[in-house]
């Protein structure tokens, strides 16, 4: 009876945070400087024509799809790393994996644009994705060597502080007036997307998440303690690998399209395993995705509505909610160790 009323918890909980995706792409959509009433994105989408057509199909759409994609694919990769580091702090932000991917993105961009050479969306994700395997390199070392969790994350802010000021003076002695533009990206941005980005981020996403559901029953067993998953037939070897891959390409797609993006993929996975009220994967992981896209979207509305014409970068919203959310799971943590 127990595990029916869990169940029943679980699939209220993940209607819910669709209802709220659903209802925030909705608002997204509808809210800015122009305001689309309802009835018009439904007609438009009926095929009648509208007055605010171009900015309903080619601005407003494709970056809110965007905000949802990728905010999904951030807590998806935060909760992966903090599954696989068995730290509750653990993100692609906070260990550097966003910063390093931005680093080598930012070295291709300006060598590229500098040589006028067109940049493909698959050529950013390739670029981020090496960024972000380099800065996963550097961490797996330290990890190897510090057995201190949270010195692992000093370690992996550090990495992040280095790839960031190499970032910074990239762009700030670049000479072309359009690589001067790569500072508003560095900061963390939904805007400029095209409808070709969004169809790039959605393939490599949705084949990422696939694997990653996949992986539920062996990331329950490793959750256990390596032993007990190796006692159940589960490669640890591999399952590691998969787990630094798989969130190292999340991380990639997202710097790539979006730049850095913090503390979404620390507070995301603990909101929603406290909304849960479980940790199991099978469960955590679509409810992830849902709740990132609801904190990305939710976010991105403010940073475009709070100030305008004002944008701010999405990176400076999250941090406002997702800092929070870290004090409060360190703070917890500290109770737990204490008791």
């Amino acid at each position: 009876m127990m595990q029916q009323s869990k169940k029943v918890r679980y699939i209220i909980v993940l209607f819910l945070l669709g209802v709220s995706v659903v209802a925030l792409v909705g608002w997204n959509i509808c809210v800015g400087t122009v305001r689309i009433p309802l009835a018009d994105i439904f007609a438009s989408i009926r095929g009648k024509k509208i007055e605010n057509s171009r900015i309903l199909w080619d601005i407003r759409m494709p970056r809110t799809l965007a905000a949802m994609i990728l905010g999904g694919a951030l807590a998806l990769a935060g909760y992966l790393l903090q599954t696989f580091f068995h730290n509750p702090i653990a993100g692609p932000f906070v260990l550097g994996i966003s910063s390093g991917a931005k680093m080598v993105v930012a070295l291709v961009m300006v060598f590229l644009m500098g040589q006028a050479v067109k940049i493909t969306s698959w050529a950013l994700i390739a670029a981020a994705f090496v960024g972000a395997m380099i800065s996963m390199g550097f961490v797996l070392l330290m990890s190897r060597r510090v057995h201190n969790m949270s010195m692992l994350v000093v370690s992996g802010v550090m990495i992040g502080y280095i790839c960031s000021a190499i970032t910074e003076l990239v762009v700030t002695f670049a000479s072309d007036a359009e690589i001067v533009n790569l500072h508003n990206w560095s900061r963390g941005s939904f805007s400029g997307m095209t409808w070709e980005n969004v169809a790039v981020m959605t393939g490599v996403v949705a084949v990422t998440f696939f694997l990653v559901f996949l992986m539920a029953k062996p990331l329950s067993a490793y959750q256990l303690g390596e032993v007990y998953a190796r006692n159940l037939g589960v490669d640890i070897r591999l399952l590691r690998i998969a787990m630094v891959l798989l969130s190292s390409i999340l991380s990639a797609c997202i710097v790539a399209f979006a730049g850095p993006i913090s503390f979404v993929g620390i507070a995301a996975p603990h909101l929603v395993k406290s909304l849960l009220g479980t940790a199991k994967p099978i469960w955590m992981i679509p409810a992830c995705f849902l709740g990132g896209s609801v904190f990305c979207l939710f976010c991105d509305l403010l940073a475009r509505t709070m100030f305008a014409p004002t944008e701010l970068s999405i990176s400076t919203v999250t941090a406002i909610f997702g800092a929070p959310v870290v004090l409060w799971i360190m703070v917890r943590r500290n109770k737990e160790k204490m008791a």
